[in-house]
């Protein structure tokens, strides 16, 4: 049943993209994100501009508690109202009812399921913006309530799509990758907050398979280490307050001594907005939800071992 939903959501979408551009909701107006990705996709004129969708409405949403929510939500909400005339609208419900596809752009992870669950009745295509969750339990609950409607969805750091997703491949010894890492307090797995980019970098290099998870957390920075099948090591490096991203793989040479290549990662968003697009006219999600997932149980891993003073903590 889920699969034949699938395949009429699409169908429907189809007829959509052959009449005109693809219309997008924003639920969520509380990041930079919103303005960022409305002016790619609404602006013809722009150098980065990614044609095939408009944003036409957003939800306003915000966390009263969360300052970076609650001191920045007007002034996107405006720049979408005044600059790109999106209709701001009182309910996901309502935005449903005008879009064919959602971008989940809540900068808090802890409201994503609630906000989820009018959208996955609706049975719209979702991106969902990181953190996919504030918990391992509401990351698996998503893709539970997704999986069983038969919706379509997916969740990435735009630093996957930065240039490292070139040095995955079968070769691979391992990784380590850098990036900031501040905390949030309300965020159960502290390290989804921010330390999500460079774990989402090193999945995106690793892949699935990660069985263990040892951290040391300082003041300034943390260190994660992840043993994967095979006895590959994987490892992050969160700093703080702020820094920047990078990547170095190590692969077997011909000859069987280990080399390395050092990566600068890029931030720009017009590669992630690219795939979501993607994503919307074909429903083949670019990061396979398992990952997505797998990469939540490292996370909760890594926090399990910070409370307990670094010891290796296996994924749940």
């Amino acid at each position: 049943m889920p699969v034949m939903k699938t395949i009429a959501l699409f169908s429907v979408l189809t007829v959509s993209l052959m009449a005109a551009d693809l219309r997008l909701g924003i639920v969520g107006t509380d990041t930079s994100h919103v303005t960022a990705f409305t002016a790619m996709l609404n602006d013809p004129s722009a150098p980065d501009h990614v044609p095939g969708a408009r944003v036409v409405a957003a939800y306003k949403g915000g966390s009263p508690d969360l300052e970076s929510s609650r001191s920045r939500i007007d002034k996107y909400t405006a720049e979408l109202q005044d600059r790109w005339q999106v209709n701001i609208v009182g309910s996901i419900e309502e935005l449903c009812n005008q879009v064919d596809a959602v971008l989940l752009t809540s900068i808090d992870g802890r409201v994503h399921l609630a906000q989820l669950r009018p959208i996955i009745a609706a049975h719209k295509p979702v991106f969902i913006d990181k953190p996919l969750a504030s918990t391992l339990e509401d990351a698996r609950e998503i893709a539970r309530l997704a999986r069983e409607a038969g919706v379509p969805w997916f969740s990435s750091s735009s630093l996957r799509f930065g240039g490292v997703a070139a040095f995955r491949n079968s070769t691979l010894e391992g990784a380590l990758t850098w990036g900031p890492g501040p905390l949030e307090e309300h965020h159960q797995l502290d390290l989804a907050w921010y330390a999500i980019h460079p774990v989402e970098m090193l999945y995106t290099l690793m892949g699935t398979g990660c069985e263990e998870v040892t951290r040391i957390a300082t003041a300034d920075a943390d260190v994660i280490v992840g043993r994967w099948q095979g006895g590959r090591i994987g490892t992050v490096r969160a700093l703080r307050p702020y820094g920047d991203y990078g990547a170095v793989v190590y692969r077997k040479n011909p000859e069987n001594q280990t080399s390395e290549i050092v990566s600068k990662a890029d931030g720009g968003y017009r590669p992630l907005v690219e795939e979501i697009l993607k994503f919307f006219q074909t429903g083949r999600t670019p990061v396979p939800n398992e990952e997505t997932l797998e990469m939540f149980a490292f996370l909760d891993a890594a926090q399990r071992s910070k409370e307990a003073g670094g010891k290796p903590m296996a994924l749940r």
